[in-house]
């Protein structure tokens, strides 16, 4: 499967868990998640290709004790999975 493919299925998911995903050009400097007021947010650097913003939300769902709780392609269950194991 293509990355960006990826990219879309895994922002979804990210959606279904509650996260406001932003699109912004933060040039290389951050980006990730955080919580602001109680809400949820996944930042998407721009300036990075995609299997990097991929790694991004792949880093914020993974952590996120409620993923178990919403369906995963396969493709994401595995990426998400290796990404638990890394951390």
């Amino acid at each position: 499967m293509h990355t960006l493919d990826l990219l879309e299925q895994a922002v979804t998911a990210a959606e279904q868990l509650g996260y406001q995903v932003r699109r912004e050009w933060l040039d290389g400097s951050g980006g990730g998640s955080c919580e602001v007021a109680g809400k949820k947010w996944i930042f998407l650097d721009l300036s990075l290709d995609s299997h990097e913003q991929l790694m991004q939300v792949l880093d914020a769902i993974a952590q996120d004790e409620a993923l178990a709780t919403i369906p995963l392609p396969a493709s994401l269950q595995s990426l998400t999975s290796r990404t638990r194991r890394a951390a």
